[in-house]
């Protein structure tokens, strides 16, 4: 068994039984301990689960915590593909970058870079604060209070009148035919800034192609998608979602 298989069963066990401790993992898929250990560190680094003394509780997953919840989830993971991100971002460019708890790890790496950035996330604005540079156009409009984002017509009105290099955006939920989320005005947000964008930078973690949550609204096909930045590799059947010229990064071995 593979280790995204086990994942996907030690999901699968926790909407059971809502906790588990490390050694009843390794004792039910009878693998060692430092196994089991591992599974729980990837499960709650990557915000799948919660993590407790002795194993990990049950996250919800079949809806989509609020913003604070998410982001009270300190992930290196998520950490380090921003870190590959930000490689997308260079001096005299002007950026979209979506509201997303790990897009908004990527803003304040780019305090002190000469860069235009607009968004819709009042934290991406907050996070680039410290510094003169980069220049932030935070879109006007009404603000939704659990999910820290900012929507109106006016918004999408200036993003038609803005053209991006780059439009960097998260996901709650990757399809076959797209990347999903939970709000039917997010999702507007981000598919009015790729219709205005040279190159667009998915940044996602693999279990976001295996969950469940409730995200009807599609922001983007995938076929629009120019880079992937990901934790770990994707299955074969994954990579087939994507044009062949996508360029998918994995951040990390399995």
């Amino acid at each position: 068994m593979t280790q995204e298989e086990r994942l996907i069963q030690i999901k699968q066990l926790l909407k059971e039984k809502h906790q588990l401790s490390t050694r009843k993992i390794a004792t039910h898929f009878k693998v060692s301990f430092d196994t089991a250990r591992r599974d729980v560190i990837h499960l709650t680094t990557t915000g799948q689960a919660v993590r407790i003394h002795g194993g990990l509780m049950e996250i919800n997953q079949n809806s989509v915590p609020d913003f604070l919840a998410r982001n009270q989830i300190q992930s290196p993971i998520k950490l380090k593909m921003t870190q590959m991100a930000k490689r997308f971002v260079h001096p005299g460019q002007c950026d979209f970058i979506g509201s997303s708890t790990t897009l908004k790890q990527l803003c304040p790496l780019l305090n002190g870079t000469d860069v235009q950035i607009v968004t819709n996330s009042i934290d991406n604005a907050l996070s680039m604060l410290t510094s003169p540079i980069p220049s932030v156009r935070l879109l006007g409009g009404l603000i939704n209070k659990s999910q820290r984002y900012i929507y109106s017509e006016a918004a999408l009105e200036t993003i038609r009148k803005i053209h991006f290099n780059t439009a960097f955006i998260g996901a709650s939920r990757v399809r076959a035919d797209g990347v999903y989320a939970p709000r039917m005005e997010d999702a507007e947000i981000v598919r009015a800034a790729i219709k205005h964008a040279n190159q667009i930078v998915l940044v996602a973690e693999k279990y976001k192609f295996t969950n469940d949550s409730t995200s009807p609204y599609m922001s983007a096909p995938l076929e629009k998608i120019d880079v992937l930045i990901t934790d770990t590799p994707l299955t074969d059947k994954q990579r087939q979602f994507f044009d062949p010229k996508t360029q998918i990064i994995p951040i990390m071995k399995e």
